[in-house]
């Protein structure tokens, strides 16, 4: 081989080196370009499902967004946002306030021993009853526009009572006493009463409400829903001084049993009754 050819080979060598290293600098550079591309591509993303975790966290639940809906109230109310509920005859003289949260379990304990006393008043024209409910065993706070966390079984029940009101009043009443019976009423503990299909159960022992096509869509669709918290907030605002349920109030004065430690029972609950009608 000449000296001529040897150089030339030397240099055809060299070019060839110096074509491939750029070639692997170009391919390294891609390869980083690539890397940093799915990196922020994964950072998106993940500041995405954090974001989006965020927003859905922050969305208001059911119950809250309810609160500023309009209100369907039911047929048999009177009064803003139909939170007046008042059954009985025109010419009874004096109305009974009762203070009732359907899941409390002395309410509960006060239907079984004095509800079909207190029908019978009411029938028999003796006052008339004024039901004011609450929602408080939910965590619900509504005076201060708060839905709680500790269930949804006050409201849906009371919902579910809208919709029985909105049949008849004695559907009402005879609802409200199913739901507080010995049978059907849950511990305190259990947020039984959020479930429709078990609301709909204790409705169907109710003669006005059993296959009540209409009441059962009533409480499927949550038509009394927003009626429910707005009931809930008229027991929080009440003028009469009640904290707790059940509670009776006439004439603007809360009714007791005739001790402290004393339930309310049929006897009891007639011998306030006549004392404050008295008043």
């Amino acid at each position: 081989m000449s000296k001529r050819n040897s150089q030339a080979a030397k240099t055809a060598a060299r070019e060839r080196l110096r074509a491939e290293r750029e070639r692997e600098a170009k391919r390294a550079k891609v390869k980083r370009q690539i890397i940093v591309a799915a990196s922020v591509v994964g950072v998106l993303a993940a500041a995405g499902g954090i974001g989006y975790a965020v927003v859905q966290g922050n969305k208001p639940g059911y119950w809250e967004a309810l609160k500023d809906d309009k209100v369907v109230a039911p047929a048999n109310t009177t009064g803003t946002n139909g939170t007046t509920v008042v059954i009985g005859k025109d010419s009874a003289k004096k109305t009974l306030k009762l203070y009732e949260d359907p899941r409390c379990p002395v309410c509960a304990s006060f239907e079984q021993a004095v509800a079909s006393t207190l029908d019978k008043d009411v029938e028999d024209g003796k006052f008339k009853l004024q039901f004011v409910g609450g929602t408080f065993l939910d965590g619900d706070s509504l005076g201060d526009g708060k839905i709680g966390g500790n269930g949804e079984g006050s409201k849906n029940a009371m919902s579910a009572m809208g919709a029985a009101l909105n049949v008849s009043t004695d559907a009402f009443l005879e609802y409200k006493t199913a739901l507080y019976s010995a049978k059907y009423h849950p511990q305190e503990t259990d947020d039984k009463f959020k479930d429709d299909d078990y609301l709909i159960e204790v409705a169907n022992t109710v003669p006005a409400l059993k296959n009540n096509t209409k009441f059962q869509n009533a409480v499927k669709n949550g038509t009394y829903d927003a009626w429910a918290l707005a009931m809930s907030k008229a027991f929080d605002t009440n003028k009469d001084g009640v904290t707790g349920t059940p509670s009776l109030v006439m004439d603007g004065k809360q009714l007791k049993t005739s001790g402290p430690n004393q339930p309310w029972t049929a006897a009891e609950f007639t011998k306030a009754v006549d004392a404050a009608l008295k008043g």
